[in-house]
């Protein structure tokens, strides 16, 4: 519910200092539309059961809190976006996934615009709506622990962005720019 306050005062989660690229554009319709969905069934479900009080508060409790649940999980992704700042890129899906990436171990990084994902050892596929349009292909493994602790390690990391042409082209110029520096 954090995610909520947060996205009610417009603020951002964990990207003081770099540069944040979105990516709820490409669901914000769906959870809408669902949110939308909800609160019709809650108030059907308030008509039909206005003759069992008991039975008629439960279910509106549950149903006003799924609403809220579906409005708070867009807005997770939204005070949560992918994080690009001088030293690493963090890939972020609410608060399911965040994945810090160090800019030396990004060996290439190109748009990529796919629809289906096989699920493969060492891959890291974050889509949004079915699809990804980032791919960040790494030098050496990075690991990535899942929300409920498990760790795994992965070489490729395909997320979705809403401009991807300028997270890719940012993250090329932080690259090179990270390159002029150790030099």
């Amino acid at each position: 519910m954090a995610s909520l306050g947060l996205w009610l005062v417009r603020r951002t989660h964990g990207t003081g200092g770099g540069t944040a690229f979105g990516y709820a554009g490409g669901q914000a319709a769906m959870m809408f539309g669902f949110a939308f969905v909800c609160v019709v069934e809650t108030v059907a479900l308030s008509v039909l059961l206005s003759d069992w009080p008991a039975v008629h508060a439960v279910v509106l409790f549950l149903d006003v809190y799924t609403v809220v649940f579906v409005v708070a999980l867009h807005a997770a992704s939204v005070v949560r976006p992918h994080v690009l700042d001088p030293g690493a890129l963090r890939v972020r899906q609410a608060v399911h996934v965040d994945l810090r990436i160090p800019l030396e171990r990004i060996a290439a990084v190109r748009r990529e615009l796919r629809m289906t994902h096989e699920k493969a050892d060492g891959e890291l596929d974050v889509a949004v709506g079915s699809q990804t349009t980032v791919a960040v292909e790494l030098t050496e493994p990075v690991t990535h622990v899942t929300f409920f602790g498990r760790r795994r390690e992965v070489r490729v990391v395909r997320f979705h962005a809403d401009d991807a042409d300028a997270l890719v082209r940012a993250l090329a110029a932080a690259r090179a720019a990270r390159a002029q520096g150790s030099l």
